[in-house]
């Protein structure tokens, strides 16, 4: 009673993953994400441009201090130079604090929005994109790579941004010096450069094969794990397990690689660091010997190349990071230009090519309040060549209760998603009820998830401003009020993941009864019912049937008895519609209604329990 899905990563390698943003449209979304705060980004830089600067001065005092011992000077001479010393290091403290906290909060204002957009893209992506994804690719990414992200924003950005400052900054007052000492320290530079392009070259593939692979490692995990029945059943152990093998060892190999790229990388800027610290000692030395400088000034020099060490190692190092970040930000902002992109049409089958009709946004709202529903050749293929549904179209009346039936993989769910606005149609139009300040619809499906947190909460999802009177009350209407202030603490229990269990049913009511609350003019019940088993199947029917009444439904019927209540009877058969009326009209007229009537209630009689 499912639509067919695609074939996800566990199952096939050559799996459509989410897509992957390109360099240049990641730094257009970056700068995107930076400009509301362009403020709070100078005021940040100019400070630490001054603290930098202010560090500077550390060593001319220094050199000044190696001239007046070397001149045998009086020791009261010393003390201007480390009075000197002593505010500079406070005044540098305290700049350099205020400075990377500014661009902390930067970071972490970027990071949030990075975070809301990500996840309010990724909750409009089309059912069926996610379904080719599989869940893994998207769970690799917004765990993974906004970790990584994360991770980058919080200490690799402000350390990026102060090691810069002081290289800039260190090298022009190595050229106030003497500029044959500049000169002498830039013999590291063409070492450097090389390394930091031979390593770029490198990381940025490499951590984005990375990536991909810990995605298609996790999704196979997951596949494996969740389909673990099935694979049992159909003696599929030794296959999945070579395959998870597979996607690890994959993954190892790639993290081992990135292990040995970084252990040259610091290699080739060892030998940069001596390259440059001899030319600046041998230019001291000649400078010197000629009285061009005093010893001062190049033990200053020296110590000036001496301190480039660490924002130089830190910047070239802080690649790593930089990489590994913009490969994940690479990953995020590829889900985020999809879901911003319409989908293409297929051509379906008895159209030419170019000559489908266009896709329509799902579910354009109509002027009147009334809770009209129009489906026009609605066609819709999950994939070239695999077609669920074809120019299916379907009217449903203000007020009017719709049952869709049909065997399985007739394409029952996939058009009650279609209607709700869940996915995207191939082609063909839905015109919905227009909002008038509610949600317009509302979807329910079997699959019901029981949000963290107390039942109250959970329900005001649906209704952020209800009080708890509307609580009770949408409670009563699905028949989930006894049991709901039989809870511990009533509403105030903790229910979902760590907290009070519901059993399928429970859980199932209590989507019911958010439907209430929200109060949509149309209603579509996917399977709604299915997950209570017989035991509790009639309550939960009587809940839908409450949670429904007065606004217009379309309900894909788990259980014919659903179809026996509802206004009009809709039978889909391989994703056409090939009756519509209502139950006893269709029962009596011995077509494919009547023979699932006839199946499902030999089959009830069949299993019902003696007297």
């Amino acid at each position: 009673m499912t639509p067919p899905t695609p074939p996800s990563p566990t199952a096939d390698d050559s799996a459509e993953l989410l897509p992957v943003a390109t360099p240049a449209r990641t730094r257009a979304a970056l700068r995107t994400l930076i400009r509301p705060d362009r403020g709070l980004a100078l005021t940040g830089l100019g400070i630490l441009v001054a603290a930098t600067a202010v560090g500077l001065l550390v060593q001319p005092l220094l050199g000044r201090i190696v001239d007046i011992v070397a001149d045998g000077r009086p020791a009261g001479d010393l003390t201007l130079p480390v009075v000197l010393l002593v505010a500079v290091a406070v005044v540098q403290g305290l700049t350099t604090t205020l400075g990377l906290t500014r661009i902390a909060r930067l970071g972490e204002t970027v990071l949030a929005r990075l975070r809301e957009r990500f996840v309010e893209r990724a909750l409009n992506l089309p059912a069926d994109r996610l379904e080719r994804a599989g869940a893994g690719d998207l769970t690799a990414r917004v765990t993974g790579d906004v970790a990584r992200v994360a991770e980058a924003v919080r200490s690799a950005l402000p350390e990026m941004a102060r090691s810069v400052l002081a290289i800039l900054l260190t090298l022009g007052a190595l050229a106030l010096l003497d500029v044959r000492f500049l000169l002498a320290a830039l013999l590291a530079v063409p070492v450097q450069l090389l390394t930091a392009r031979w390593y770029v070259r490198r990381a940025l593939t490499l951590y984005a094969d990375q990536r991909v692979a810990n995605g298609a490692q996790q999704q196979q995990l997951l596949g494996t794990i969740g389909g673990a029945v099935t694979v049992r059943g159909h003696r599929l152990e030794e296959q999945h397990t070579e395959r998870s093998a597979g996607r690890s060892r994959k993954a190892v190999d790639l993290t081992m690689r990135s292990v040995n790229l970084v252990l040259g990388f610091y290699g080739r800027l060892h030998i940069a660091e001596y390259i440059g610290l001899a030319a600046v000692l041998i230019a001291g030395f000649w400078l010197v010997r000629d009285g061009a400088v005093s010893i001062g000034t190049a033990t200053a020099a020296a110590l000036y190349f001496h301190s480039l060490f660490g924002p130089v190692n830190a910047a070239l190092v802080l690649l790593d990071d930089a990489q590994s970040a913009a490969a994940g930000l690479a990953r995020l902002v590829g889900v985020t230009d999809l879901a911003e992109q319409p989908e293409q049409p297929e051509p379906t089958a008895g159209k030419a090519a170019g000559k489908a009709a266009p896709v329509s946004v799902p579910q354009q709202r109509t002027a009147s309040s009334e809770a009209a529903v129009t489906v026009h050749e609605v066609s819709h293929a999950y994939g070239p060549g695999r077609p669920v549904l074809h120019e299916v179209s379907l009217t449903l009346k203000s007020g009017e209760h719709v049952a869709l039936v049909g065997t399985s993989g007739a394409g029952k769910s996939t058009l009650a998603r279609i209607v709700a606005g869940v996915q995207r149609p191939t082609t063909g139009t839905v015109t919905a009820p227009a909002s008038t300040g509610e949600a317009s619809v509302v979807l329910v499906t079997q699959e019901v998830h029981v949000f963290t947190g107390t039942l109250a909460e959970d329900l005001r999802l649906a209704r952020p401003d209800a009080t708890d009177a509307d609580l009770r009350t949408a409670l009563s209407a699905v028949h989930a009020l006894d049991w709901a202030e039989a809870l511990p603490d009533g509403l105030a229990t903790v229910v979902g993941e760590g907290g009070h269990r519901l059993d399928p049913a429970r859980a199932q009511q209590l989507a019911l009864a958010r439907l209430v609350l929200a109060d949509p003019a149309l209603a579509v019940l996917d399977e709604a019912t299915a997950e209570a088993g017989s035991a509790g199947a009639r309550v939960l029917e009587r809940s839908a049937e409450a949670a429904l009444a007065g606004r217009t439904a379309l309900v894909v019927a788990h259980r014919l008895t659903q179809a026996v209540a509802a206004d009009r009877v809709v039978v889909l058969e391989a994703g056409r519609v090939v009756e519509s009326g209502p139950h006893d009209e269709l029962r009596d007229a011995d077509g494919p209604y009547a023979a699932l009537w006839r199946a499902w209630s030999g089959s009830r009689a069949t299993t019902a329990p003696h007297p």
